[in-house]
Parts: structure tokens; C-alpha cells; sequence
């Protein structure tokens, strides 16, 4: 039998820790990236980071940098940028953790299951084949293969030059 570690997740699954002050998308607002964060890469109009509690290994939030509720209250600019971010965090994902797809999502309001709903935002996760097993739906605890702060560390570096748009995207 095999022995599986997630000590950092203990405290979230027993409800010890819980939503720190303020917004998370608006944290470090001065720093294109920030490791404590988790933020892999900020511009003045989006930001993208790794999912303090990941429902799989690689788990981006991608959100505007405005503090901003609804798709409709989006700039065309602003909802344009979005999707090219979600376009290459995509790109990304797949060239350097290899998963057999990837779920996208984004929960608009409370009740459609936004834990953060006056801030929208879209989740990226990867998934394998196999990935999770049966202590998700029997013990509700997720087991994850790599240390957050390590799959920061194998991002940074791809995210922090992000360039405007796709086409400015170098292969």
C-alpha cells in the first residue's frame, strides 16, 4: 500500500483556514508576478494564478484585473484579453504538464457555485486520466502529485513575458 501526502491541504479541509482579506486577484497589484501569491502573471488588465486549493495539479484562476462581477461589465478589451490569456495559460498547460485535457469554467454568481462571485474569474484544470481516485468522493480530500509552490516554480518562467495577443506568441 501506498502512502499518500497532502499535509498542506489539512487545514483547508478542516475548515482552519478560510478566505483571507480583501481579493485575491487584487493582491500584489504592483508585482507582475509574486510567488507567496501564487501569481504567475499580472498585466494591467488580467491576472493569472495558481489555485491556492486546487482541485487538480496545475489549477489556474484567470480573472480581469478590475474588480468586476458580470461578462457584461467587461470592456470589449478587457473581455478580448481574457480569452487570449485563457488561450495561451492553455497552450501553456498542455506543452509543459502534459494533461490528457482540461476543464474550463467559470461560475457566474453564488448560486451557479462562485465561491469568490464579486470578482468573476475562470478556473484552467488539468486533468489525466485516472487523476483522482476514490478518496475524492469517499473521503472528500484531493490528493495532489506536486507541491504547490514547485508547479509555481515550473510556470513562472513560461507566463512572465506573456505577449499581447496570440499572434505575438513566439512557438
Amino acid at each position: 500500500m501506498k502512502t499518500l501526502w497532502t499535509p498542506w491541504r489539512m487545514r483547508y479541509v478542516e475548515g482552519q483556514i478560510g478566505r483571507e482579506e480583501g481579493c485575491l486577484f487584487e493582491t500584489a497589484p504592483d508585482r507582475s508576478h509574486d510567488r507567496e501569491a501564487l501569481i504567475l502573471f499580472r498585466d494591467p488588465l488580467s491576472v493569472i494564478l495558481l489555485n491556492r486549493f486546487p482541485y487538480a495539479h496545475g489549477h489556474l484562476l484567470l480573472a480581469p484585473a478590475r474588480h468586476v462581477a458580470a461578462l457584461e461589465d467587461l470592456s470589449p478589451r478587457e473581455a478580448e484579453l481574457l480569452m487570449t490569456r485563457l488561450q495561451q495559460a492553455t497552450m501553456i498547460i498542455n506543452k509543459h504538464l502534459r494533461p490528457d485535457g482540461i476543464n474550463i469554467g467559470l461560475n457566474l454568481g453564488e448560486a451557479a457555485g462562485a465561491g469568490l462571485a464579486d470578482h468573476l474569474h475562470f478556473h484552467l484544470i488539468p486533468r489525466w486520466l485516472g487523476d483522482h481516485n476514490f478518496m475524492t468522493p469517499m473521503a472528500e480530500v484531493r490528493t495532489i502529485p506536486e507541491h504547490i509552490l514547485e508547479t509555481f516554480d515550473r510556470l513562472l518562467d513560461k507566463f512572465i513575458d506573456l505577449p499581447e495577443t496570440m499572434s505575438d506568441l513566439n512557438p
